[in-house]
């Protein structure tokens, strides 16, 4: 009887998340860059069966140790996809088309990364939160003011989790916005310490798990790979009883790709192009993962509305080769299930 009594109540707690969850958020990371966004490009994402958008405005700290937050909001003064003016017209856009959005604010910290900021002291953290909650309650209006289905609070902030102050953001945000809440958190045991999971609605995962130990890899050892980073995953979920979106999830286009998904592309004459080394990681997250009923959906870092760039051929995007047939092929056939 109490074997039972489990049983029922764990499948309880899945088809919770899964009720909450409804079709899967089939999503790409929305580079907001220096032009303008038109019909014209929303329209490339239809063609990939996207139905999810992330939008990333910043504001910027100039070491992991400073407290002061400078923050630009009106185009002008930053990249137009990444002003309130465009973020706003870049989710109306999307959403007569059908897309969705999730707004993300980033903290972009000068020669470092938002996982090593770390005040010195007490006073230098209560400035710290006071000037995050500020910048983070700025962006909750603004995706209030837009209906933005989704709202994340932070993004790989691992060393700022102190529980009283985040919850108090929360708490904060909520009373400005009435859509969905999560957070970004590092695959590298960041998501498994958040512990105020209980009050968002989703739990967020920066998804670059490390697949395979070197370059001569198989397909089998990237599925095998998954393995151990699921039943981490799954843990979490089951003690929290919230659906999973993976944040951002990404894989370059070289021969390094499942070793090191989470490193930048190296213009270095050591990196090894590889679109079908990058198109394997995709196909083997659709195989392994996307299936899983505590997922609610991935976006996939990164699209770049207006072009990629010259870094395209390592670059992360899927834009332009094999990995953007295997995204649209397996969104298509989800959005079909459903």
């Amino acid at each position: 009887m109490l074997l039972f009594l489990v049983l029922f109540t764990e499948a309880s707690e899945i088809s919770l998340a899964q009720q909450s969850i409804g079709k899967k958020q089939q999503g790409v990371c929305f580079v907001g860059g220096k032009k303008e966004v038109t019909e014209k490009e929303i329209a490339q994402l239809k063609k990939c069966n996207v139905t999810w958008i992330s939008q990333t405005p910043f504001a910027f700290q100039r070491d992991a140790n400073s407290s002061d937050i400078r923050t630009n909001f009106s185009s002008g003064r930053v990249w137009w996809g990444e002003s309130d003016e465009g973020i706003s017209i870049t989710t109306q856009l999307a959403r007569k088309a059908e897309i969705h959005s999730l707004l993300k604010p980033h903290l972009w910290v000068s020669k470092s990364w938002p996982g090593e900021i770390k005040m010195k002291s007490d006073t230098a953290w209560q400035r710290w939160f006071r000037l995050y909650e500020k910048f983070i309650v700025h962006y909750a209006e603004l995706a209030e003011k837009n209906k933005i289905e989704i709202f994340c609070i932070g993004t790989e902030l691992h060393q700022t989790l102190r529980e009283k102050e985040w919850r108090a953001i929360i708490k904060n945000v909520r009373k400005v916005y009435k859509g969905k809440l999560t957070y970004a958190a590092n695959f590298n045991k960041e998501f498994e310490e958040v512990m105020f999971w209980d009050a968002l609605d989703y739990i967020g995962i920066q998804a670059y798990f490390p697949l395979a130990k070197n370059e001569k890899h198989t397909l089998g050892d990237l599925r095998s790979g998954w393995q151990n980073h699921l039943v981490a995953i799954e843990r979490i979920q089951k003690k929290y009883s919230r659906p999973v979106i993976f944040t951002e999830i990404g894989y370059r286009s070289d021969t390094r790709a499942a070793v090191e998904p989470w490193t930048w592309p190296s213009e270095k004459s050591t990196t090894v192009p590889s679109e079908q080394a990058q198109a394997d990681c995709y196909r083997i997250f659709f195989q392994s993962v996307w299936n899983k009923e505590w997922l609610a959906g991935a976006y996939f870092w990164k699209w770049y509305p207006h072009g990629t760039g010259r870094l395209n051929e390592v670059d992360f995007t899927p834009q332009g080769k094999l990995a953007e047939k295997v995204m649209t092929e397996n969104f298509w056939h989800d959005d079909q299930r459903h």
